[in-house]
């Protein structure tokens, strides 16, 4: 019993780990079970018994997105002093991810965004609990850089987390879209100036 468990629980992964693929690759509304059937060897019917719907599909895929992103962007900044060193890992960290062409290294919260926008239900549910925690999570990091001093004390966090957003949204475009090469090093070129600009003044 204890093999079977392991094993449905293995092939659940699997499927997870596919669907998230084809996510980054093509969108969540390109998932569709005949298809990640097609790709596992699987019976149709075999993934719908383990993930029980398309949409319960779509919510796990975001789920473990949200996983390999922190672990990705914020757990090894975390190795960084509280402050702006934390602060510029994080950056520098999720900048670099966001210009990379490999569509593996896609970002599901932007592309998500756009392609729920105008939906309701419970994977836009999903996509915006995930931005939104990844969002307070950069304001804290922000208010600990203004608690040591480093970044200006009358800054505002969340209009630096509105223009850091707004910088790795651009970057994925030129990048993904233009296609454009120098894109990661004109977006840290940008990121720079704007934390010069959020410097405390001499």
């Amino acid at each position: 019993m204890e093999a079977k468990t392991e094993r449905s629980e293995l092939t659940l992964q699997a499927i997870v780990d596919t669907a998230l693929q084809m996510a980054l690759a093509e969108g969540l509304e390109s998932l569709s079970m005949g298809e990640l059937a097609k790709r596992l060897s699987l019976s149709k019917s075999g993934v719908f018994s383990r993930v029980g719907s398309r949409e319960a599909l779509q919510v796990a895929v975001i789920q473990e997105y949200d996983r390999r992103f922190l672990q990705a962007v914020f757990t090894p900044a975390m190795r960084e002093p509280r402050g702006l060193a934390r602060l510029n890992s994080v950056l520098q960290l999720w900048l670099r991810r966001a210009g990379d062409p490999d569509p593996a290294q896609g970002c599901l919260y932007c592309a998500g965004a756009f392609e729920y926008d105008d939906r309701e239900g419970p994977v836009r549910v999903q996509l915006l609990e995930g931005v939104m925690r990844w969002r307070a999570a950069l304001r804290r990091t922000v208010q600990q850089a203004q608690e040591t001093g480093e970044l200006r004390a009358d800054l505002d966090p969340m209009q630096l987390v509105f223009e850091i957003d707004a910088l790795v949204t651009g970057l994925q475009r030129d990048a993904r879209f233009l296609r454009d090469s120098s894109a990661t090093t004109r977006a840290l070129r940008a990121w720079d100036r704007l934390i010069q600009a959020s410097l405390p003044q001499p």
